[in-house]
């Protein structure tokens, strides 16, 4: 459960940064933050025809949407180190393009969640409860908040599909749906069994539960794949199929993975970066410093 809010903040702070609105400018000694507050997130993709009018734009549009993911620090960031190529991302539909650089880190850090504590849960039946948590909609007071699973995944790639031309956007649209349709098997096939609630279970259960997770996993690959054909960066790493060699071949670390929710999990308890921030005392002449310890999110997604 603690791995999951800890998924979950990372999410949030990568999708929308609700506490800040980032603008970065130029300055002598590095990149100056301006801070303004904002009412409520917006998921929507914001239609500006004149959004990516130049590189320079779309640079500096890569820069903050790093930055704002997890308030990181910005010494160590290099602007080009890992910014997409600005003249294929001039190719796509401004919306496509925003959609894109904002979502493209949430979703593989949602794809590591898959592979690294999913995948493990529906071998251990002890942690079939913790499976239905991530389907569970939150009507806390009447104000409805989406599943993980709809917020870390099902959402990104809906808002993608929308954004992108019309033949792409419906093999996106199928691919969502297969997707949607592996984890509703999932979650109905694991429902009900806890580690606190001894219950019989059929023996078709732990091999459905598997199947479901592969079906899950066959399809987000297919979404990242049409997505990487798209934008033409070949940016996202997909899932490799369940074996002795599946998280080499992945090319990603669990370590960092395991870091990096411990740290944002660490963040939450403190409050936030904002919180954080303000305990810690650092935020200093104008100049934004991670107080909360999170990796910097561009160079995690460029392992």
């Amino acid at each position: 459960m603690v791995r999951f809010q800890a998924l979950a903040l990372v999410a949030h702070f990568v999708a929308s940064s609700s506490a800040f609105i980032v603008q970065p400018r130029a300055c002598a000694s590095g990149l100056r933050l301006q801070s303004q507050k904002s009412d409520a997130v917006n998921f929507e993709p914001i239609h500006e025809p004149s959004l990516f009018s130049s590189r320079r734009d779309l640079l500096r549009f890569s820069l903050a949407s790093a930055m704002t993911a997890a308030i990181l620090p910005i010494s160590s960031f290099e602007a080009n180190a890992a910014t997409p190529d600005a003249s294929i991302l001039d190719d796509l539909p401004p919306d496509a393009a925003r959609s894109y650089l904002q979502y493209r880190i949430p979703l593989q850090i949602a794809a590591d969640f898959y592979i690294f504590e999913l995948q493990d849960m529906v071998k251990n039946i002890d942690d079939w409860g913790e499976i239905n948590q991530l389907a569970r909609v939150n009507n806390n007071k009447g104000q409805g908040q989406p599943s993980r699973i709809e917020r870390d995944f099902v959402n990104p790639m809906r808002i993608l599909s929308l954004s992108f031309p019309p033949d792409t956007a419906d093999e996106m649209r199928e691919h969502q749906f297969r997707f949607e349709k592996a984890m509703a098997k999932l979650t109905k096939v694991t429902m009900g069994v806890r580690r606190d609630l001894p219950v019989e279970i059929d023996s078709s259960a732990i091999p459905t539960a598997k199947a479901s997770w592969e079906e899950g996993r066959v399809a987000l690959n297919d979404f990242f794949v049409a997505l990487n054909d798209e934008t033409g960066l070949k940016e996202l790493k997909t899932i490799p199929s369940a074996g002795p060699a599946q998280f080499k071949e992945y090319g990603r670390s669990s370590l960092k993975y395991n870091d990096l929710m411990k740290k944002t999990k660490l963040c939450q308890n403190r409050g936030g970066p904002t919180l954080s921030n303000a305990w810690g005392k650092l935020m200093t002449t104008g100049y934004l410093q991670d107080s909360c310890g999170i990796p910097d999110l561009e160079i995690y997604f460029n392992q």
